[in-house]
């Protein structure tokens, strides 16, 4: 790397100047923006040019992004509307992680991969991807604010499945018992909906409401809010995402929300470009012709299965077939909690190196193609076609 006074800042020079670059080559070839942003990562990451070599720290500011997009995400979702989404989610949540989960071991099993990586093959790929699902997502019109719906209570149920695999491999790589890190699950969320509730209501809101005039207050006041509650979160054995996420529920009923909402766009799309990036930054390359042909078959029939059967479970539970399909195709890809799954069995030795990168390869094979027939065939924020294109 370039033996700069300050790497950090050399590093986002590197990063923000290149995914300008990268973005409007994208442009030009008609692909979505976070595509370009991966591809950027894997050419100037350290197992690329290794121009960047501190893709580690470069991810931990990532996770930011993460955290304020589903910040956003609750700002928008009353707590009565969110359990009555979750309710019906539910049933269509369990029912298709099955079927992926079963994909995704079978896949592993016919390439020779051993039972316990067939199992954690599969529970990786069950996942879709909050970030392409909600980044990509139109929300000003009323049939996408109902779509919004179904997609945002089933990432929510699937994001609070990703964090008991979570701690059930922290249980099984020997830091604590399984048993009792999901009966901390059961503990810890109450006490942190708890908190976010009370301190919202009596606390935050009124603050807000006294100086609602000045803007440089609310905005900093949000952000130390969705910070706080985040860290509570991990403190208490959760993840940042859910904490921020039930931080922004806690807002939903203020009458400042869309305003916060509003504010933090900016600051949430900066970190996200940080988030694109360390993806394609932290894959080895090297690792790809091992992978390859594993890959390619899992990553196929995912792409094709996953709208096919959300469809059939959305219409069973009522949906009209259109807004099924759509909801399917949104939700085609692999979750960014895959790569988190992957890389954690694999230091606790409950996968091999080479299963690891099947997940992790299989995860950026999805985002590609998933982004890419989404910005052709359905409206999004960075549509190329003006008839596709929607806020």
């Amino acid at each position: 790397m370039h033996d700069a006074q300050n790497p950090l800042v050399f590093s986002l020079f590197l990063i923000f100047t290149g995914a300008a670059v990268f973005a409007t080559l994208a442009l030009y070839a008609r692909q979505a923006l976070p595509i370009a942003y991966i591809v950027l990562g894997i050419f100037i990451g350290p197992y690329g040019y290794g121009w960047i070599n501190n893709a580690s720290a470069i991810e931990e500011m990532a996770q930011i992004g993460i955290m304020f997009l589903l910040f956003l995400l609750g700002l928008d979702l009353s707590p009565q509307r969110l359990l009555q989404m979750l309710r019906k989610a539910m049933a269509i949540t369990l029912g298709t992680s099955l079927i992926f989960a079963l994909i995704g071991g079978a896949v592993a099993w016919l390439f020779g991969y051993t039972p316990g990586e067939c199992l954690l093959v599969g529970t990786a790929v069950t996942f879709s991807s909050t970030i392409i699902g909600l980044k990509l997502l139109p929300t000003r019109t009323l049939h996408h604010q109902h779509t919004g719906e179904i997609i945002i209570s089933i990432l929510l149920l699937q994001d609070l499945l990703a964090i008991a695999v979570l701690l059930l491999l922290e249980g099984l790589g020997g830091r604590g018992s399984t048993l009792q890190g999901l009966g901390l699950l059961m503990v810890t969320l109450p006490i942190l909906l708890g908190f976010a509730y009370l301190g919202s209501r009596y606390v935050l809101i009124p603050l807000i409401l006294r100086f609602d005039k000045i803007r440089e207050y609310i905005f900093l006041t949000a952000i130390g809010w969705c910070l706080c509650i985040s860290e509570l979160a991990a403190l208490l054995g959760l993840s940042y995402a859910i904490g921020a996420f039930i931080g922004g529920v806690a807002l939903a009923t203020s009458p400042i929300a869309l305003y916060i909402a509003e504010s933090l766009k900016p600051l949430r799309d900066f970190f996200l470009v940080l988030f694109f990036f360390s993806l394609g930054a932290g894959f080895d390359r090297g690792m790809l012709g091992a992978v390859f042909l594993p890959t390619l078959v899992l990553g196929v029939l995912l792409l094709v299965a996953k709208p096919w059967v959300f469809r059939g479970f959305l219409q069973w539970a009522g949906e009209r077939p259109r807004i099924a399909m759509e909801v399917g195709v949104r939700l085609g890809q692999v979750s960014e909690f895959a790569l988190l799954i992957a890389v954690l069995a694999q230091q606790n030795q409950l996968i091999g190196r080479e299963a690891s990168y099947l997940v992790q390869a299989t995860t950026l094979l999805t985002f590609i193609a998933s982004t890419y027939y989404l910005v052709l065939s359905y409206p999004t924020p960075v549509a190329i076609s003006d008839s596709l294109r929607r806020d």
